[in-house]
């Protein structure tokens, strides 16, 4: 049902990018936020400045894990260390949480200049999964979830939230770790076995693969399906879409196409390449 084995009856939705076109949004902050630290840091030291990478810097050190883990899993690629300072420090701080808060409010304000968008595919995906008795929640490390989840209208199709707030109350660590995961199939009254992961960062892919869920969804909007399934995806689509009318192992039904076990999307007619550019707070 749904691209789903018989045994999951519940969804586990990471946010952006794989409901909401924000994680461009996400990376363009990190850029902004990055680039500015990088720079200042070379001109008083005399290093070169190296730009972020909007490619590699953020699949790799970024996306999907908390803002705090970001920041300190990129600059730590760097081999930059900064004191982690407190979680209400203002964003001139030097610090990790200060860098994290300037990224935010980086976030904030492109967010509400250009909206937020969700795919069309996830959001019929979401009212399919409701109409088949499914249970739904959404697992962001965002901070800001639940002002996405309005703002992009499928509130009335999620169940439960699990986000950055809830994480910090209760001790969560963030993804690749499964505790967030985790935490949202409790709410929703499931175990892991029951439940399935969709994701679209690697990190994410990881945490599903760890927290032994009974499914894991790569979501490929940035060509990296092999490094997805690498990371533990049991099927790679490019929009959730594809799986509107697949079997029980992620394969279209016959007259379509299917969903990828190696990599992207593989129509009729033979194999599609990578679709590029769709998105994406987490560290987001």
């Amino acid at each position: 049902m749904l691209g789903l084995p018989a045994h999951v009856t519940a969804c586990l939705f990471d946010l952006d990018g794989v409901l909401t076109q924000t994680a461009q949004v996400h990376n363009a902050a990190w850029a902004e936020t990055f680039d500015a630290f990088l720079r200042q840091r070379a001109s008083a030291t005399g290093e070169p400045f190296r730009p972020y990478d909007p490619g590699e810097d953020y699949n790799r050190y970024v996306d999907g894990r908390p803002r705090a883990d970001g920041v300190r899993t990129f600059l730590a690629s760097r081999r930059i260390v900064l004191p982690e300072g407190q979680p209400d420090d203002p964003p001139t701080a030097a610090t990790v949480n200060g860098v994290g808060n300037r990224k935010n409010a980086i976030l904030l304000r492109r967010i509400h200049d250009d909206g937020v968008r969700a795919y069309q595919g996830s959001i019929a995906y979401l009212k399919a999964a409701q109409a088949a008795g499914l249970r739904r929640a959404v697992v962001s490390a965002s901070a800001n979830a639940a002002d996405v989840v309005v703002a992009a209208g499928f509130g009335p199709y999620v169940e439960a939230r699990v986000d950055g707030v809830l994480a910090r109350e209760r001790g969560l660590r963030g993804k690749p770790h499964p505790d967030t995961f985790l935490a949202g199939a409790d709410l929703l009254g499931v175990r892991p076995e029951q439940a399935a992961v969709f994701e679209d960062a690697q990190a994410g892919v990881a945490a599903g693969r760890a927290g032994g869920f009974g499914f894991v969804v790569g979501v490929d909007r940035v060509g990296q399906a092999d490094e997805l399934r690498r990371h533990g995806a049991d099927v790679v689509v490019s929009d959730l879409a594809e799986l509107l009318h697949a079997g029980e192992d992620g394969r279209a039904s016959q007259g379509g196409g299917r969903a990828s076990q190696g990599g992207g999307q593989v129509s009729q007619g033979g194999p599609a390449g990578p679709r590029p550019g769709a998105d994406p707070e987490v560290a987001r």
